[in-house]
């Protein structure tokens, strides 16, 4: 066969693969298997340890989440901070409380916090139910002055003191502050977002896209999966904010102020990374805006590696992928109880 017959051939054969491979679309980036196990699907709830999730519980601590007579002014309630509409943040650096006194961290989402070895930041509280009890008597944040004077304003409405005897049947006085911590951790339990990142982890390869997916060998061959893995994606150890080079603010130094070990200085918890793309802004200090920005200092101070523009786009396009659905039913506001005569009246005074 002459070469002036050949080379029209070559050039279609060329051209046939050429499209084939356009519309095949991008290729898939290659997963390893064995470092998908560090992962797991998100459970429906996190069960305490010491009792089961009832609905009379749950019932009581949804009321108690958004009840601002919880607090000194009753104008904060829990939800305040942590809005559930809003995937359970306020969008601040550090949240406004008692006579608009400003916090000195960010307030993490309550979604998935069930989960998590430990609550806040420094990890002072063991769960969802010691934490809950924490704001209420800050007299920065809800600003009670003591435990007792939050069983008052409770035990002044007929409709509370039967919810909690209902929640918690058996007890001789169920209106007690452990069960209000108790209750609300009730709720906060089942606060679970999944999201198609579940979906893929259980098998199903379609669950997320080829860039999403590319996202993902970018996230864990740029060693994030060293601090962000299980099923939340952090949230079961803590780490040293600067691990690799000394973090840009050192004011706050973490877990030491609980503990008082040097060996703490600068050891905060670290958070989830469920649903981070709509939990803005980020780090304990709340003082970096956007993810793109957060992705770059991980990969500076936390690896050691200075991530490439594509890298971060990257690792940006999996982690949204993290995003679940809002439990918009199971989250929506309950009728509180009415305040009757004996209810405390909201106080601004120190």
């Amino acid at each position: 066969m002459r070469i002036a017959t050949i080379l029209p051939i070559i050039v279609i054969a060329s051209l046939i693969a050429l499209l084939a491979g356009c519309a095949a679309g991008p290729e898939k980036a290659s997963v390893d298997p064995a470092k998908l196990k560090l992962f797991t699907p998100a459970p429906d709830s996190v069960t305490p340890k010491d009792g089961a999730i009832t609905t009379e519980k749950v019932a009581l601590g949804r009321m108690l989440y958004y009840d601002p007579r919880l607090s000194k002014s009753q104008k904060i309630s829990c939800n305040s901070c942590h809005d559930l509409a809003k995937y359970g943040v306020d969008g601040l650096a550090v949240s406004n409380g008692f006579k608009d006194q400003k916090g000195d961290r960010n307030a993490p989402t309550v979604y998935n916090a069930a989960g998590h070895f430990v609550q806040f930041w420094d990890g002072r509280a063991k769960n969802v139910e010691e934490q809950a009890k924490g704001p209420v008597l800050n007299p920065v944040e809800m600003a009670m002055a003591s435990d007792k004077q939050v069983l008052v304003v409770l035990k002044s409405m007929p409709e509370y003191v039967d919810a909690f005897k209902k929640a918690f049947p058996g007890e001789k006085d169920p209106v007690t502050y452990d069960n209000v911590g108790n209750a609300i951790g009730a709720f906060e339990r089942k606060l679970v977002t999944s999201s198609r990142w579940d979906k893929y982890l259980k098998g199903d390869q379609t669950a997320l896209t080829a860039d999403e997916q590319a996202g993902l060998a970018a996230f864990i061959n740029s060693g994030c999966v060293t601090c962000h893995a299980g099923a939340y994606l952090g949230g079961n150890m803590f780490q040293k904010a600067g691990a690799v080079k000394p973090w840009p603010n050192e004011a706050d130094p973490g877990r030491f102020k609980v503990t008082r070990n040097d060996a703490d200085k600068m050891m905060f918890k670290v958070p989830s990374l469920r649903n981070i793309e709509k939990t803005a802004p980020y780090f304990h200090d709340g003082k970096t805006a956007t993810l793109a920005e957060a992705i770059e200092k991980m990969g500076e101070y936390q690896v050691g590696k200075t991530l490439k523009p594509e890298e971060v786009k990257s690792i940006e396009t999996f982690l949204k992928a993290l995003t679940g659905d809002i439990p918009a039913d199971y989250i929506k506001q309950p009728e509180l109880p009415k305040s009757t005569a004996r209810t405390p009246k909201p106080s601004e005074a120190d």
